[in-house]
């Protein structure tokens, strides 16, 4: 950008200096025609070097906008998928099951609590001398609600796997309107045609012999900011910041790695 308008000044300057040598050298009865024309080219790289500022600004305002928006979602599906763990032993691979899930599960509420009892084999060994030892008991308290603990009586759950900042109609015409005349373009409308849900994948890793359970929920950039400025949006899959989400997606979890937080800085909200 800072090129851009490097550029843009020094034109402008140029043509100022047109303007003094046209008034200077060039005989009257073409003078108007001539500075109203070099005035248009200075109004136009004047306009040219607003946008050059303005555009950038009012896109980050729209990507900020959006990615809270989405992150917000992310939060609900990452909390949703750790109940999920905490019942099942592993996470959710559809939305369907976890809606479900949200539907109708329960956590159990249980008491940890220290007693003794006698030692039989103990009190063998010492001739009959009644010996104890420490135990830990589980009491079951009593269940409550999944939906209850997480949502209380929002239904947001419901709509959590569609991503919130996109106008459906628009987003139809921008899938629309992609080429597919390469093998590449065809599979990107392809992802994009199924970018108004956040991608969803649970599976395990393999640790030391242990099988971990993992998952990933994510959505491309590209579909976020649908509408914007293509260049920005290519410069934003580029991000590799601590202040911002490197990547060309938002996310939150792994199948690569043993991790349940997102890629987005704390500014956005909790990440973990």
């Amino acid at each position: 950008m800072f090129k851009i308008l490097l550029i843009a000044v020094v034109v402008i300057l140029v043509t100022f200096g047109l303007v003094k040598l046209v008034d200077k050298f060039i005989p009257s009865k073409f003078k108007p025609f001539l500075i109203i024309a070099l005035w248009v080219i200075i109004a136009f790289l004047g306009y040219k070097t607003y946008m050059s500022i303005y555009e950038p600004i009012q896109f980050n305002e729209v990507k900020n906008k959006r990615y809270a928006e989405v992150i917000k979602n992310l939060i609900d599906i990452r909390d949703s998928q750790l109940a999920y763990r905490q019942v099942n032993g592993k996470f959710a691979d559809n939305f369907d099951n976890l809606v479900k899930f949200i539907d109708t599960a329960k956590f159990t509420i249980t008491q940890r609590r220290d007693t003794s009892i006698v030692d039989v084999e103990a009190t063998k060994r010492f001739g009959g001398v009644i010996t104890t030892k420490s135990i830990v008991l589980i009491d079951t308290l009593g269940f409550v609600s999944v939906k209850d603990s997480l949502f209380k009586t929002s239904t947001r759950y419901k709509t959590m796997m569609n991503v919130p900042t996109i106008d459906i109609e628009k987003y139809d015409e921008w899938v629309n309107s992609l080429p597919t005349d390469t093998k590449a373009k065809e599979d990107y409308k392809k992802e994009m045609e199924a970018g108004k849900t956040f991608q969803l994948k649970a599976g395990v890793l393999e640790q030391n012999d242990v099988k971990i359970p993992v998952f990933e929920a994510k959505v491309k950039k590209d579909v976020i900011l649908f509408d914007q400025n293509r260049d920005l949006v290519i410069q934003e899959n580029q991000v590799v910041s601590v202040d911002g989400v490197n990547g060309d997606a938002l996310k939150v979890g792994s199948m690569d790695e043993v991790k349940t937080n997102g890629n987005w800085p704390k500014t956005y909200g909790d990440n973990e």
